[in-house]
């Protein structure tokens, strides 16, 4: 015997994410910092083991597919590609184009964006960049950035290859890193880059500490996801770019 039921309309706004087969961090701070009244989905899209600038242009083959992994009939209002160095490599207009190929989505947005947005939004024009990537990897933000008006005035790099290790480096290492990194350059703010980077219990302290705005790839991601739905409130909202507005 067939049971009776109904069909009911979801109605909650959807977000999604893609996300690098290696990244170990952004799923849960996205759970973290999005509204639990929004609907997550996230796909997974095959990555390198080691990053250079050919594993990340390389992404841009298979980015389509990921995106045709969401459930086929999912209308997202955002959806967020979880990749610092791979948005540089690739580019912006490029990577949202090739999700909008695999997926409705109204707006396709990623870290780098995500961070022009938010030093539009502080009013920052110099900022600095600590990353765990190679020197070649790191370049390619600072010309993406530099050709959107943001001067990054100094750069510095754990230079980790490997990606299972980035999600390894320790929170007090990275601290460490920022302090004396603040202690050496003038700047307006500092952008803790990579989405594997477990930097998002930090953001808070060393603002106090160092006395300017911190960012971070998931904590900008996450952020330029939320502003995209009106109404939605972050339920984690670590940073004073949460409270700019």
């Amino acid at each position: 015997m067939a049971l009776p039921y109904r069909l009911i309309a979801d109605e909650r706004p959807k977000i999604g994410l893609i996300v690098l087969q290696a990244d170990e961090t952004i799923e849960a701070d996205m759970r973290r910092m999005l509204p639990a009244g929004a609907d997550l989905l996230v796909s997974r899209v095959p990555s390198g083991t080691a990053v250079t600038t050919d594993s990340l242009q390389q992404m841009a083959t298979v980015l389509t597919d990921a995106a045709r992994l969401f459930p086929q009939d999912a209308a997202f209002d955002v959806i967020g590609y979880g990749c610092t160095s791979g948005t540089a490599q690739i580019g912006v207009d490029r990577i949202s184009s090739l999700i909008k190929s695999g997926a409705q989505a109204q707006t396709v947005t990623e870290p780098v964006s995500a961070l022009i947005a938010a030093c539009k939004a502080l009013g920052l024009a110099r900022i600095g960049i600590i990353s765990p990537y190679i020197a070649a990897v790191s370049e390619g933000l600072r010309a993406v950035l530099a050709s959107n008006g943001i001067t990054v005035a100094a750069l510095a790099s754990f230079e980790e290859p490997e990606e299972k290790n980035v999600a390894r480096i320790a929170p007090e290492s990275i601290a460490a890193a920022a302090t004396a990194f603040c202690g050496d350059h003038t700047v307006d703010a500092l952008f803790l880059s990579c989405t594997n980077l477990r930097t998002l219990d930090l953001i808070d302290g060393l603002e106090a500490q160092t006395g300017i705005p911190i960012l971070s790839s998931n904590q900008v991601l996450a952020w330029h996801m939320v502003t995209q739905i009106p109404h939605l409130v972050a339920t984690f909202a670590p940073g004073r770019l949460w409270h700019c507005g």
